[in-house]
C-alpha cells in the first residue's frame, strides 16, 4: 500500500482536570479552577475521530499515559498523597491528550534510510509535561515496531526544549513524495517562555538524516508568542502543498517565503492578514490549529473547532475563502470544547504519520467498531467531573487508574499497563 497520512489522536484520559499548569497557554491559565467534565472530554475526542473516518481519512488512536504518574513523584522524594498541589496536579496532567506534542515525524521520502523516522519530544519547558516522554516512547515503539519501515528515537537531550510536531510542517506535491521540512522555533515572547529551541530542531533534523538543502529552520514571531500562541500550530499549518499561516506568524516572513517558493514553486501560501483577523481572535478561536486535511475524492477542507465559528471576524474570513478559487473548499466544525478549555484544537488532539497503515500495529488503527468499544468503556468508566480538591482523594486516583487499565484491556495492549 503507498503512503497514505495516519491521523493519530490522543484519547483524552480520565484525569482530565484544569489546573493551570500552562505559562503561556491563554485558554489553561483563563480556566485554572474549573469543574473539568473527563467523560464528556473523552467523548468529544472519540466523535472527533469518527468525523475524520466518515470522510474516508485514516485514523488512529494513542492511549492516555499512567496517571498519576508515580515514578516521577518517587523520583521527586513525594507521593501522590503527600505532594505539594502543584507536583500532584502536575503527576496527574492529561495533556499527553494532544498528540500534536508527542513527537516529530518525518515520513520515509525525505530521510536518507527511506524509513519513517519519529523523534519523541521533550517537552522540558513545562514541568507538567516534561515527565510524559518515557511512556510516550515505550507507547511509540509499539506502534511503530516495524523496524523496516519506522525508526524511533529517544527525545533530544533537555539541554534544549523541543516540542514534537506542534512546532514542526511538512510540505509536499503529495505525502508519498519528498517534502519541506519547515522547523518553527521561538525566541522570545514577552512574559511568555519560546518552548523549541532551534539547537533541538536542528538535532531532530540530524537524527531523522534530512536533506539539509530541502530543510528549513525559521522563527515564530515574538508577538505570536506574546499573544498566546505558545506553539506554531496555534499561527500556521501545512497540508501536502498548502501553508495556511497568520500574517504575524512568523518573525521573517518574507525571507521565509522566498525561501519556500524556491524549494517548491508549486506551494500556495493562504494567508490571513492581521487586519480582518487579530491575533488574539485567531488565538482564541484556534483558526489555526485546525485540521487540514486532503479529502479522498480531492481538494482540501479545514476541521475547526466551534469557536472558530462563534468568533465573527474569523468566521466571515473563512466564509470569503471558502467562497473563493483558494484551495482550502470546505470548512467543517467539530466540538471538542473540553480540549479547548484547556487550550488545545482539532489540531493539538492528533499526531500526522505519512506511513503505510498496514505496517502499523493494528491495534492502534482505528474503525467505527473500535470507537465503539471505545465509547463504552469511556461511559463506564471515566468520572463525570473533576474539582481540583478531588486530586488528593483515594477515590479518584482509583477511578483514574481503573479506567485507563480497563481501556487498555478493551484495546488489548495490557504492555502499557
Amino acid at each position: 500500500m503507498p503512503l497514505q497520512e495516519i491521523n493519530f489522536d490522543g484519547i483524552i484520559g480520565p484525569s482530565h482536570n484544569y489546573a493551570g499548569l500552562s505559562l503561556g497557554n491563554l485558554a489553561s491559565s483563563r480556566n485554572a479552577g474549573l469543574v473539568s467534565h473527563p467523560r464528556a472530554a473523552a467523548l468529544q475526542g472519540v466523535e472527533k475521530m469518527r468525523h475524520n473516518l466518515r470522510l474516508g481519512l485514516a485514523q488512529g488512536a494513542f492511549v492516555p499515559l499512567p496517571r498519576p504518574n508515580h515514578e516521577w513523584l518517587s523520583d521527586l522524594g513525594t507521593t501522590a498523597d503527600e505532594a505539594p498541589d502543584t507536583v500532584r496536579a502536575a503527576a496527574y496532567s492529561a495533556s499527553a491528550m494532544w498528540a500534536a506534542n508527542a513527537a516529530t515525524v518525518s515520513p520515509a521520502p525525505d530521510t536518507a534510510d527511506g524509513r519513517c523516522h519519529l523523534t519523541v519530544a521533550n517537552l522540558r519547558t513545562m514541568a507538567h509535561r516534561s515527565h510524559e516522554w518515557p511512556d510516550t516512547l515505550a507507547q511509540l515503539r509499539l506502534a511503530f515496531a516495524d523496524g523496516a519501515h519506522f525508526r524511533v528515537h529517544a527525545p533530544v537531550p533537555p539541554t534544549f526544549g523541543d516540542e514534537g510536531a506542534a512546532n514542526h510542517m511538512r510540505l509536499c506535491t503529495g505525502h508519498p513524495q519528498p517534502g519541506v521540512e519547515v522547523f518553527v522555533y521561538g525566541k522570545r515572547g514577552g512574559a511568555f517562555p519560546a518552548r523549541q529551541h532551534v539547537e533541538a530542531s536542528r538535532a531532530v533534523a540530524r537524527l531523522h538524516g534530512l536533506d539539509p538543502q530541502r530543510t528549513l529552520f525559521v522563527a515564530q514571531s515574538e508577538e505570536a508568542i506574546a499573544a498566546g500562541a505558545f506553539h506554531n500550530d496555534v499561527v500556521a499549518v501545512a497540508n501536502e502543498h498548502v501553508l495556511f499561516a497568520h500574517e504575524r506568524a512568523f518573525e521573517e516572513r518574507d525571507v521565509f517565503y522566498a525561501d519556500l517558493c524556491r524549494l517548491m514553486p508549486e506551494v500556495e501560501i493562504v494567508e490571513v492578514p492581521a487586519s480582518a483577523v487579530s491575533l488574539a481572535d485567531a488565538v482564541k478561536s484556534y483558526l489555526f490549529n485546525a485540521q487540514l486535511v486532503t479529502l479522498p475524492e480531492g481538494g482540501m477542507a479545514l476541521i475547526l473547532p466551534e469557536e472558530a465559528r462563534e468568533t465573527p471576524s474569523v468566521w466571515s474570513w473563512l466564509q470569503t475563502m471558502a467562497a473563493g478559487n483558494g484551495p482550502i473548499r470546505k470548512l467543517l466544525v467539530v466540538d471538542v470544547r473540553q480540549s479547548m478549555a484547556n487550550g488545545g484544537g482539532p489540531a493539538c488532539l492528533r499526531l500526522r504519520v505519512a506511513a503505510d497503515p498496514l505496517a502499523v500495529d493494528p491495534r492502534f488503527i482505528m474503525n467505527e467498531a473500535k470507537l465503539d468499544r471505545i465509547s463504552d468503556v469511556i461511559t463506564r468508566a471515566w468520572p463525570e467531573r473533576i474539582v481540583p480538591a478531588d486530586l488528593k482523594t483515594r477515590d479518584l486516583r482509583e477511578a483514574v487508574e481503573a479506567a485507563r487499565g480497563a481501556l487498555l484491556e478493551e484495546m488489548e495492549l495490557t504492555e502499557l499497563l
